[in-house]
């Protein structure tokens, strides 16, 4: 075990834990939501602190993260748990693996050094914390993001974005950068779907921002659910007010988990969504997982010329120079090399 940090003690014996917008309020023997941190004797602990369940060198571009050294390799990881419990999560099996599997909690021993040392060996640009929320190991995460920074590697997270403002203040310096999922923008969607809020979500993404991390946002539209063309264009309205150079991504649904009963997003849904982004003043957005319907090449907002092509989850840089468009000269937002 080690210790959590962002928790206090409250006078009625419990600890309060201040990592996520849960605030849990957690007994003696008991742990929280994410089914990973434990109270015991007054202090509140991490149980799945260099416990890890996924050790995987990825594209960046699968994060997705387009903006971040593209066609670059992240050394990716991930414990079991999530703050979330979405009825449609695709890495269910170790994100719920705690609340299926009556507390356990599994995993290989791994300290920061190894992760940083294998990264480093396997050639990566960088380390991603993904698969699921990497809030809820977020001290083997800082650990590691801390020696990586200074060695040279890129950190980023692929998050859901519910983590206290305190812990965004606290990992914004060591951090480069950090898809959301803003999975809908409906406070009943995350109520029901999620069994969480909307708003903090939205705070994340405009503090992150304005904390000079880059940030990209992956919804993934679920038919009947998510996608009116309303509620589209709202999305693509708030983050074009937050910043029109931020990455949406829109993804389509399959059915998985406790979600089967819906059908799979039909292409023409993503490109509709795309449009609207653009429609929007969004200058940069990407069809996901939906090839080809709505481009998932980044063009130069001012001239329009092709920036970074891709195949797959493969990214080349075409044509830019220093962060610039090599045609007319604009700064493209990223972290390019």
């Amino acid at each position: 075990m080690h210790e959590a940090l962002f928790y206090r003690q409250s006078p009625d014996g419990r600890v309060v834990c201040e990592l996520c917008h849960h605030r849990c309020r957690i007994s003696e023997g008991k742990r929280g939501i994410c089914g990973v941190r434990e109270h015991r004797n007054g202090r509140l602990y991490s149980l799945v602190y260099g416990r890890l369940v996924s050790e995987n060198i990825d594209p960046i571009e699968k994060k997705p993260l387009f903006h971040v050294v593209p066609g670059s390799r992240s050394y990716s990881i991930a414990t079991v748990g999530c703050n979330f419990q979405c009825l449609h999560c695709q890495n269910y099996q170790i994100s719920q693996y705690p609340h299926l599997c009556s507390g356990e909690i599994t995993g290989a021993r791994r300290t920061p050094q190894d992760v940083v040392d294998a990264a480093q060996r396997s050639g990566c640009a960088g380390i991603s914390y993904t698969y699921v929320e990497p809030t809820i190991f977020y001290e083997f995460a800082y650990d590691c993001a801390r020696p990586a920074k200074e060695r040279g590697l890129k950190n980023v997270f692929v998050s859901n974005g519910y983590m206290t403002s305190e812990v965004v203040q606290h990992l914004a310096p060591v951090l480069d950068g950090i898809n959301i999922d803003l999975k809908a923008f409906t406070t009943e969607f995350y109520q029901e779907v999620c069994k969480a809020r909307l708003e903090p979500v939205v705070e994340n993404i405009r503090l992150f921002h304005s904390l000079g991390v880059l940030v990209e946002v992956t919804t993934l539209l679920i038919p009947g659910l998510n996608d009116s063309e309303q509620e589209v264009r709202n999305i693509a309205r708030f983050l074009q007010d937050v910043s029109a150079d931020i990455p949406w991504h829109v993804s389509g649904f399959y059915p998985t988990y406790k979600m089967q009963d819906r059908p799979a997003t039909p292409a023409a849904t993503i490109a509709r969504a795309c449009a609207i982004g653009r429609e929007e003043g969004l200058h940069f957005v990407y069809a996901g997982n939906v090839g080809g319907a709505g481009g998932m090449d980044t063009h130069c907002p001012g001239c329009g010329a092709l920036l970074v092509q891709r195949v797959g989850f493969g990214g080349q840089v075409k044509g830019m120079h220093d962060g610039a468009c090599s045609a007319c000269g604009l700064p493209i937002a990223g972290i390019w090399s």
